[in-house]
């Protein structure tokens, strides 16, 4: 009995589930009480197993209702069953853990006092990059492809702009240096201060510093990923270089800083 016993906690029953359940298939159909003297589980407990066991068609009740109840074993093959909708759950916990760990990290890191890192990848890390502003600081400082940016992800840069704008938030942005993100930066958008870097035609990866947070989402059209990276000193420090960055960066000639018809914003 202890074998079986073992191979049914194995695919997934409780120790009383599996104690209640081998005692039907010895025994046959019992009532509650025979089954808690032969299994030695109390009462109600056992009555509880049986309710559990029933949920997931292991068990079947008879009877009851002005006479005494009878649980009867159902067919072992069910536990198959058990077992993939267990499989299931635990996948879904999985991707729920996933999306959910960023988080998770963070509260930790703070906690621990070390840097707070949040990795993501896909539409997610679009998402996260693109929809978070700053919170203390008035301006994004950034350095990007605006060709790139287009081309991977307009709709989720269009909704940054707007969020931006409606929260007075002020934006620098280093661009690459070519003909499209030149003639963008000369259209002008709301709130946005260009320079381009000479003689660099293209950035894979768009980088924002912010508030205490330095941000990363990278173009690749094979595997997006996106981090956020919350320490003080860190963000400082790009900031600093972001800075010096911006004064060795070459003004764009007819750039009007003031357009209020952008299209788009990363």
């Amino acid at each position: 009995m202890q074998n079986s016993n073992n191979l049914l906690i194995e695919a997934g029953l409780s120790e009383e589930q599996a104690l209640t359940y081998e005692a039907l298939l010895d025994k046959g159909p019992q009532r509650a009480s025979a089954l808690a003297d032969w299994t030695g589980i109390k009462r109600g407990l056992t009555y509880k197993v049986l309710e559990q066991l029933e949920a997931i068609g292991l068990v079947e009740k008879r009877g009851g209702e002005g006479s005494v109840a009878v649980f009867v074993a159902g067919h072992p093959s069910l536990l198959m069953g058990n077992i993939e909708r267990k499989e299931k759950e635990l996948a879904l916990a999985k991707d729920m853990l996933e999306h959910s760990l960023g988080s998770l990290a963070s509260k930790y890191n703070l906690i621990a006092g070390k840097p707070n890192v949040q990795f993501y990848e896909g539409e997610e890390a679009i998402l996260k990059i693109t929809g978070d502003i700053p919170s203390v600081d008035k301006e994004i400082r950034q350095i990007t492809d605006m060709q790139l940016a287009m081309n991977q992800f307009p709709e989720e840069t269009v909704r940054h702009l707007k969020k931006r704008v409606a929260n007075g938030i002020q934006k620098r942005m280093i661009l690459s240096d070519n003909n499209f993100n030149i003639e963008y930066a000369k259209k002008g958008t709301e709130l946005t201060s260009f320079r381009t870097a000479s003689g660099v035609k293209s950035f894979p990866t768009a980088l924002l510093t912010y508030d205490n947070k330095t941000s990363m989402l990278t173009f690749s059209k094979e595997k997006i990923v996106g981090l956020i990276i919350e320490d003080k000193e860190i963000a400082e420090t790009m900031k600093i270089i972001f800075d010096g960055y911006w004064k060795n960066s070459t003004p764009v000639a007819g750039e009007e800083k003031k357009s209020s018809s952008p299209a788009f914003d990363e």
